[in-house]
């Protein structure tokens, strides 16, 4: 009697689960806009660099240019519940940030003109899939959902109830013409956000509703050529220059100002925001770091002093002794910015940024 009370619980069990999964009908994202890509002309969707970087930048590069960072799928549904299958690359781990940041997805809904967090996708394996929400009202609301900042994606499904609608975006937000590109380190690319929208270039891009291409590359912002060479791919409102952390002081000495020149010679009057080394918060302590700081800095001053001389225009260097508060509480290991480090690094560049877009 007992082992067949089992096996009717373990059968409805199953059934239950079987008609969770069956009210989900799922749409390939790639039948929606997808935002943040500097370039269509990719290996393949889910990627950041154009194909003919392989094997033309350095494999480091090659291989962060995989990950996910900054880009979002756009689409409108009215379903009461949301849903998403995804396939990761590589199942990157570290031990300083959160899964649901490196593997994870998280989706917002657009209220009025602000958008607004409803939830986010768990990773569980290579394999995922995870209801986002459910109970919704069946109106139709404007979507936006954050691929993986850490990782890659080799194939993405949405899934709406079986009788709800799913389409494109009907609302241009956030405008796409001439958006802002970023270039820069493992804290550009979003380490260690606790979930994609939480990296500074997504918070601003929806403070702003202006697309946001993440050219941040993890240990990696070093001055290849190449990408300054790629940046002027898409008419950009504005380029934000934030590498110092990664690159050497005879990095910044030799490389900065051709990097500059690459991307000035093909936009020459769009605004260039140069970013000064964040004060780590360890460097208070550790002598070395504090001094490689003050080195690093300097060298950045001197090249932007010169092309000021040079009679460059509509370049600002911006200081970065408060962007992240000055309380030490901003990051997870004296370097890498928890959500409260980004939405403070955020609030920092907002008006900056706002002005000098609106300026120009």
């Amino acid at each position: 009697v007992n082992s067949m009370k089992f096996f009717v619980f373990i059968l409805l069990w199953c059934l239950c689960g079987m008609t969770l999964q069956a009210q989900f009908v799922y749409y390939p994202a790639s039948d929606f806009p997808l935002l943040g890509k500097i370039s269509e002309k990719t290996e393949t969707r889910y990627e950041r660099l154009p194909a003919l970087l392989n094997g033309n930048t350095r494999p480091p590069v090659w291989e962060l240019g995989k990950n996910t960072a900054g880009l979002a799928i756009r689409f409108v549904s009215d379903s009461k519940a949301i849903a998403v299958r995804w396939t990761l690359r590589a199942q990157v781990t570290m031990s300083h940030m959160a899964l649901t940041g490196i593997q994870g997805l998280d989706l917002y809904t657009l209220e009025g003109k602000k958008w607004r967090f409803v939830n986010v996708a768990r990773p569980e394996g290579k394999e995922n899939t995870a209801v986002i929400i459910s109970n919704m009202e069946p109106v139709e609301r404007e979507y936006m959902l954050y691929l993986p900042l850490y990782d890659g994606v080799v194939s993405l499904e949405i899934g709406v109830d079986s009788t709800a609608s799913i389409g494109q975006p009907k609302v241009d937000l956030p405008v796409r013409d001439k958006p802002v590109v970023c270039y820069g380190t493992s804290i550009l690319q979003g380490g260690c956000a606790s979930r994609p929208g939480m990296a500074h270039t997504n918070i601003l891009s929806r403070r702003l509703n202006r697309e946001f291409v993440n050219l941040g590359f993890s240990g990696n912002g070093q001055l290849d050529y190449e990408i300054a060479g790629i940046m002027t791919n898409r008419d950009a409102a504005l380029y934000i220059l934030d590498f110092v952390p990664n690159a050497s002081v005879q990095q910044i000495e030799e490389k900065a100002e051709r990097f500059f020149r690459i991307i000035r010679d093909k936009a020459p009057d769009v605004p260039v925001i140069f970013v000064e080394d964040p004060p780590f918060t360890h460097s208070k302590y550790d002598r070395v770091m504090q001094q490689e700081i003050e080195r690093k800095n300097k060298a950045l001053h001197i090249v932007f002093d010169r092309l000021k001389k040079a009679g460059e225009k509509s370049i600002w260097l911006l200081p970065s002794e408060k962007i992240i508060g000055d309380d030490a509480e901003a990051t997870v290991d004296g370097i890498h910015f928890t959500d409260l480090g980004f939405m403070r690094y955020a609030e920092y560049l907002y008006p900056v940024i706002k002005k000098r877009m609106k300026k120009e």
